[in-house]
């Protein structure tokens, strides 16, 4: 695989987990009750312990991006 080739597959990888980073928060923003009460079916979960739970959900995956494709891809930016 050529550094080229690379470079593409990261910034794809990248775009693509952010609009899913994206959709993740615009559905707890604008559907947290709905979500909330579907997820109580199934786990006995308060409404404050669910709202953590998915900051850090989207704090953790926003940093994965951040390290395993963004970083990557700026990498091989500079050095291309």
């Amino acid at each position: 695989m050529s550094i080229e080739a690379l470079r593409h597959f990261l910034a794809w990888c990248t775009v693509i987990n952010y609009v899913i980073l994206i959709v993740w928060f615009l559905a707890i923003v604008f559907a947290r009750i709905p979500i909330s009460r579907l997820h109580r079916r199934f786990f006995d979960l308060p409404v404050d312990k669910f709202n953590s739970i998915n900051y850090l959900g989207i704090s953790f995956y926003k940093i994965g991006i951040l390290l395993f494709n963004l970083v990557p891809y700026l990498a091989l930016r500079i050095i291309s």
